[in-house]
């Protein structure tokens, strides 16, 4: 297991490389220049030089990814162009809101798709199968941002009610800071809960027909018994590897959710961002995102072992 762990490791080293030198470039090939903007376009010549100089951006663009880098080994992400404050001070400020509204989500798709997908596999082609794979495919065809704007508006024409907007501190009220994150939680979570849903029914449904699965119906074990014990437990890898690539999906989600629902995350933090082409902002939120990403399909791999244990590594 060490060795497995070890040279997962030494893998994801050049996979950092190349995402870090992609959130680098990609930031600088969006149109509009940081300096123009910060000088409101009103000036031109020598102070635009001056001012490019003294944010580092007169330099050639490898130069500047050898110095990016030099203080990401550091750990200094660097500073906002703009506020002149340091980046990793405003992600471990914003990064909670962010974990817990992904994590959130992701117990909702755990949740509402793996339970509906059980029950469409046991009871294949009846009514509550049907039903299911109705609601994921409309989970799947609805994208998020549309279902966000059609609750916040539907029931404020309807009933004169919208959720809050307006962000409650975990230190002066920790019910409220909370349930602020349920709504947002659900909407960014069903997508995943409709693809969660569609393969763990695919997936119980192969297991379930195999000769092992057949002598222990013949045995006269329990249903329950069959299902969860000699069917899920077999048909949940797959499962258990999709949910760790539901994460990257979540995290790109709730860059939109954030800024409808008004989170202080580091979605709402990267729209800012790019809006004022802050590049070490940009730069940093991805590096962190894919970091985590990486991180968690670590986990899921190694998540193999626990659940199967002929898994050996």
């Amino acid at each position: 297991m060490r060795n497995y762990v070890l040279r997962r490791l030494v893998i994801a080293i050049p996979s950092l490389l190349i995402a870090s030198l992609i959130v680098f470039v990609l930031p600088r090939l969006i149109p509009g220049d940081v300096v123009q903007l910060m000088l409101e376009e009103k000036a031109y010549g020598k102070d635009l030089e001056e001012l490019r100089a003294k944010l580092g951006l007169d330099r050639p663009i490898p130069v500047q990814y050898a110095a990016w880098m030099g203080k990401i080994a550091r750990g200094d992400f660097g500073e906002s162009l703009w506020t002149r404050r340091p980046v990793v001070g405003e992600l471990a400020r914003r990064l909670p809101v962010t974990l817990m509204l992904g994590g959130m989500a992701i117990v909702v798709a755990i949740v509402i798709g793996i339970p509906i997908g059980i029950l469409s596999a046991v009871r294949q082609d009846g009514v509550l199968d049907f039903f299911g794979r109705s609601v994921a495919i409309l989970g799947l065809s609805i994208p998020g941002f549309v279902q966000a704007i059609v609750v916040i508006l539907l029931p404020a024409m309807w009933w004169g009610w919208t959720p809050l907007m307006r962000f409650v501190d975990v230190s002066t009220d920790p019910t409220g800071y909370l349930l602020q994150f349920v709504l947002p939680a659900i909407i960014l979570g069903l997508a995943s809960a409709a693809a969660i849903m569609r393969l763990t029914r695919g997936m119980l449904l192969v297991v379930l027909r195999q000769d092992y699965v057949r002598t222990a119906w013949a045995k006269g074990l329990r249903e329950r018994v069959v299902v969860l014990k000699h069917g899920l437990k077999n048909a949940i890898i797959p499962v258990v590897t999709v949910l760790g690539l539901q994460v990257a999906q979540i995290a790109g989600g709730a860059v939109i959710i954030e800024t409808i629902f008004g989170l202080p995350g580091m979605g709402q933090f990267l729209v800012d961002a790019i809006v004022q082409r802050d590049y070490p902002v940009i730069q940093g939120i991805n590096l962190l995102i894919v970091m985590i990403i990486v991180t968690i399909n670590l986990l899921v791999d190694l998540t193999y072992a626990v659940i199967d244990p002929r898994i050996r590594y």
